[in-house]
């Protein structure tokens, strides 16, 4: 007897999801070990699998597979029919992109990643505009399909592809409710902090001493080194699948907490895959709920856990031990002080909580302007220095650490800033509830112990995959759909405290 059309789908989409896993390891390695001059062997590569992994899902066996799968889904279970939906979603999506315009997208891409690094290290946006522009072109065209395909407007339909369920006018609310507060609290936090300057961190910072205190503390948090590494790149990142996560960071030696808690950022999108359901890893139902919802994790992770006076009195005896500094400026209030420091500054993986919001609705309207053709590649770089200036008082010296300082327009990824700000809010959301749910959080992370805080996220986030959408896993975990008011409750309370002592009281 021949397998069901639903469990004949299975098969197939597990197939698929070697291909992902190899497509991301193509990728790791392109950013960590691969020789510069090897891009465009690497672009033919991630062309063919690319090319091979669409042809697979647009196939005209999948779609009748899915038509009689979806005719008779008595007997499946919950799991099975919103693994069905995940499938149906995937097709979609793929079959409104040709394969001809993936293709080209994977050689473009993997040009202008290369051409991106060596003009972020150059200072010179000119050596990376063309290949920008060539991106900008080509990803234009397959949001007109995506969104013509899929009933939504282009920009929407590029959200859609990395937070499912989210759109513009989610987003646009969310900024409106941030705008309302966040410039005076900013100006509030950095007025208080001002009054009582942290003395400052001095000292050399080596590489390897730095990896050993970030391998520790990892280990500590859950991660698996035996099913995942650490590694160094120009920008940290998470690639892989569960069972084998690769997660890179950036490691300063004159800056201690750069590299730990980019470090520790990644972490938390690699404790989110580690904890997807393990029945469904090699589904479409078994993936994670979107980028926003990535996004929380990682930066509830950084953010909120590993900034907070808990957590610096878990890590302190550990800067101790592997750094052999000593005195007053190495105290638990000092460190904190140093790592809830509120400064406009110019580069978003370095901003601190109240900040970061603003540089992702900056890049948010310039990628909507460029994909609109309302502004050219060419004049990027002002559009940034400009926009830099209104938001934060600030404006780059060069384009590195301007418009070069990100990645994502290099390899496509449109669509992909808003969920950075979406993570965060939802985070504040999570660790609202969480809070209340485990009251004794704050012991346990003073501790290193980090089971409470997982057992919450492994129920309430991470083993449903991809099973409900985001704002109903939100409803689920926090009894409402995503809103910026329990974010700005929690900034509020952390960066207008009165006095360290207070609070710690």
């Amino acid at each position: 007897m021949s397998a069901s059309p639903y469990k004949q789908l299975e098969q197939e989409f597990k197939r698929l999801h070697a291909f992902r896993g190899a497509l991301s390891l193509l990728r790791w390695d392109a950013a960590v070990m691969m020789p510069r001059g090897s891009a465009d062997v690497r672009g033919e590569q991630l062309a063919a699998l690319e090319t091979e992994h669409h042809a697979l899902l647009t196939a005209p066996r999948i779609t009748r597979l899915l038509d009689r799968a979806q005719a008779n889904t008595q007997g499946l279970l919950d799991w099975q029919v919103a693994n069905l939906r995940e499938m149906r979603r995937q097709r979609d999506h793929a079959i409104a992109t040709p394969v001809s315009l993936i293709s080209r997208l994977a050689r473009a891409t993997s040009r202008a990643e290369v051409r991106w690094l060596e003009a972020r290290q150059q200072g010179k946006f000119e050596l990376f505009a063309p290949h920008l522009e060539e991106v900008v072109h080509l990803v234009r065209d397959k949001a007109a399909l995506l969104g013509q395909a899929l009933n939504l407007a282009p920009y929407d339909a590029l959200v859609d592809e990395f937070s499912p369920g989210i759109t513009t006018a989610d987003i646009d609310a969310m900024f409106k409710g941030l705008s309302r507060r966040l410039p005076s609290l900013i100006r509030e936090a950095i007025a208080a902090q001002e009054s009582r300057p942290p003395a400052p961190l001095s000292g050399k910072f080596p590489a390897a001493k730095q990896r050993a205190l970030i391998v520790e503390v990892m280990k500590q948090i859950g991660f698996p080194f035996d099913r995942g590494r650490l590694d160094e790149s120009d920008h940290p990142f998470t690639e892989g699948v569960p069972g084998d996560i690769r997660v890179t960071t950036r490691l300063d030696p004159n800056d201690l907490f750069s590299g730990l808690l980019g470090a520790l950022h990644e972490t938390g999108h690699a404790m989110y895959d580690l904890g997807l359901p393990q029945d469904w890893r090699d589904q479409p139902v078994g993936r994670h709920r979107g980028m926003a919802l990535e996004e929380s994790q990682s930066l509830l992770t950084e953010m909120i856990i590993c900034r907070s006076r808990p957590f610096v009195r878990y890590v302190q005896p550990l800067i101790v031990k592997h750094f052999g500094v000593g005195g007053p400026e190495w105290d638990v209030e000092n460190i904190y002080a140093h790592l809830t420091r509120v400064q406009r500054g110019l580069i978003r993986v370095d901003a601190d909580e109240l900040t970061y919001p603003l540089h992702i609705m900056l890049r948010y309207e310039l990628e909507k302007q460029l994909l609109s053709g309302s502004l050219a590649v060419r004049d990027l770089p002002e559009a940034w220095n400009k926009g830099m200036e209104e938001r934060l008082g600030i404006r780059p010296r060069n384009d590195s650490e301007g418009c070069l300082q990100d990645v994502h327009w290099a390899i496509g990824s449109f669509g992909y800033f808003p969920s950075y700000a979406l993570g965060a809010v939802i985070a504040g959301q999570l660790y609202e509830s969480l809070r209340n749910e485990v009251p004794a959080l704050d012991e346990q992370l003073a501790r290193g112990e980090f089971s409470g805080l997982l057992g919450w996220l492994r129920t309430h986030v991470h083993e449903l995959g991809a099973k409900v959408p985001v704002q109903d896993l939100l409803r689920g975990a926090t009894g409402k759909p995503v809103s910026a008011s329990a974010f700005i409750r929690y900034v509020e309370a952390k960066y207008l405290e009165a006095t360290p002592s207070e609070a710690a009281a």
